[in-house]
């Protein structure tokens, strides 16, 4: 897989220089190319931004580095990619913004089994919208959101889904297993983990675990995916397919709404004021 970033702060995206996505690039499993938006300007100041159209608060990128970048990005991707796609691939422009579609698990899998993937980091209050008219006439332009929040720039955002999209590249991870039970891979959250040693400051490794029944420790393992999903993201344990859902599943999705106290780790719900 090809990855094109542009941004204005390289530096921002040294992170994937480590770890598993580092590794991956080092084994060429992924080719990742971080562009300087700067690059592309003409003026002795390097100017990307200007004050907006019709008025209001902050800056918005201007159109024309932007467009010479992302020419740039297709020109050096169809080289690099000649010989896999053909001359006339193109990228999947991926621009992340508080306004996109909600970045999943399912989306995660889609852009994996993509060949080539671009990414646009707007800065200030956000990138002109000309820029996206124009790449979506050739490319597929998608925004993206992490969340319901707004960050300070697209760089964190590209960081974590690249992380998402990456690892799920054939090779990137050692064991492909430990990708099948991960939370949102079937609806449900992952169950909790123990290691070494089995008792630690009061606390014990539950005893099936250690058992070495292996059809009660799946039983187990699947009852609190089931638990937790319904503890944690009760919007997610609404939507599971009933088909998908044994008898056991059931009984443990009953007990856990006929006690939602039971919960940890959640905050407590805000007071009500008379």
């Amino acid at each position: 897989m090809r990855i094109d970033v542009v941004t204005i702060f390289p530096e921002y995206l040294d992170a994937l220089r480590l770890s598993l996505i580092g590794r991956a690039r080092e084994q060429e499993l992924l080719d990742l190319q971080v562009h300087d938006l700067r690059d592309f300007t003409h003026d002795r100041h390097r100017t990307v931004d200007d004050t907006p159209y019709g008025g209001g608060p902050g800056m918005v990128m201007r159109p024309e580095p932007w467009g010479e970048a992302l020419d740039h990005v297709q020109a050096a991707g169809r080289t690099a990619l000649a010989g896999v796609s053909g001359e006339d691939a193109t990228p999947h422009l991926l621009v992340p913004s508080p306004s996109g579609v909600p970045f999943t698990q399912q989306l995660a899998r889609e852009l994996a089994a993509e060949p080539w993937l671009a990414f646009a980091c707007g800065r200030y209050e956000g990138i002109d919208e000309r820029v996206l008219d124009d790449a979506a006439q050739r490319w597929r332009v998608t925004p993206v959101s992490l969340g319901d929040y707004v960050l300070n720039g697209g760089e964190v955002a590209v960081l974590a889904v690249v992380e998402a999209v990456a690892r799920l590249l054939p090779g990137v991870i050692g064991n492909a297993q430990s990708l099948v039970e991960e939370s949102h891979e079937d609806g449900l959250l992952e169950y909790p983990v123990y290691t070494k040693p089995a008792s630690w400051r009061g606390l014990d490794v539950p005893a099936v675990l250690l058992s070495g029944h292996h059809g009660a420790i799946a039983r187990w393992r699947r009852d609190e995916r089931v638990r937790r999903t319904a503890r944690r993201r009760p919007d997610l344990a609404a939507a599971l397919d009933d088909a998908a859902l044994d008898d056991a599943d059931r009984r443990v999705l009953a007990d856990q709404q006929a006690d939602p106290g039971s919960a940890r780790f959640l905050p407590e719900p805000p007071a009500v004021a008379d």
